[in-house]
């Protein structure tokens, strides 16, 4: 399918790993605006080398990357469907960053399903710096667009899904910075990356394992 780039796949031989007992959980990774499957590949490495299976780590490239998240979560259903039919099974994984975190809230508004969601520095409310931006994905990302209001909030999400919101005090992508939060889940913040910086970031990706392996919502001890 021509809307969907799915990352080659890396073989990397796992290590020892806190993992080993976990279930084999599919893992889709979301890139943000402008950004591709090739932004996402330092997360997919670290995962693999955490224990994830290769072919249970699916990074998504977007036809339009710049383009509406209404499109990037029909584009995102086409990819769960396969992966679920796959597996056999409704149970799945998201890892968002930035803007690609809107795409996902817009996919589980119309029905999609994730056990777990991970938004990394997504503008629930929007960001000022949209409006330096182009294409309607950044259009989408202005305060008060009509995307945004018409995203569920009462709650933000499915019944069902669970879910984390991380975030930097450097980020000068998401402003406010309370953008990235998300009323009613739970919230961390880690120090020091950037905006990008998340993706490579080792306190960052702690949060996200500890996360999608048991729910655990904090890095400590991880």
């Amino acid at each position: 399918m021509e809307a969907l780039v799915v990352a080659a796949a890396l073989i990397l031989a796992p290590g020892p790993t806190e993992l080993a007992a976990q279930e084999a959980v599919p893992v889709l990774l979301v890139p943000g605006w402008s950004d591709t499957e090739r932004d996402l590949a330092p997360l997919r490495i670290r995962l693999l080398s955490a224990g994830w299976r290769a072919e249970d780590v699916i990074s998504v490239s977007f036809q339009d990357p710049e383009g509406s998240n209404l499109d990037h979560a029909d584009e995102l259903r086409a990819v769960a469907d396969s992966v679920v039919a796959a597996r056999g099974g409704p149970a799945l994984h998201i890892v968002a960053h930035s803007m690609g975190g809107l795409a996902v809230r817009a996919y589980l508004s119309g029905g999609g399903v994730a056990r777990r969601v991970v938004f990394l520095a997504t503008p629930h409310q929007g960001t000022w710096s949209a409006y330096l931006g182009w294409g309607e994905g950044a259009e989408e990302m202005i305060p008060g667009s009509r995307f945004l209001t018409d995203l569920p909030t009462d709650p933000a999400l499915p019944e069902g899904v669970e879910a984390v919101t991380v975030r930097t005090p450097l980020d000068t992508r998401i402003l406010p910075p309370e953008s990235a939060t998300l009323p009613g889940v739970p919230d961390e913040t880690v120090c020091c990356p950037t905006h990008t910086g998340l993706l490579r970031d080792l306190e960052a990706f702690r949060v996200i394992r500890r996360f999608l392996a048991d729910g655990v919502v904090t890095a400590d001890g991880a």
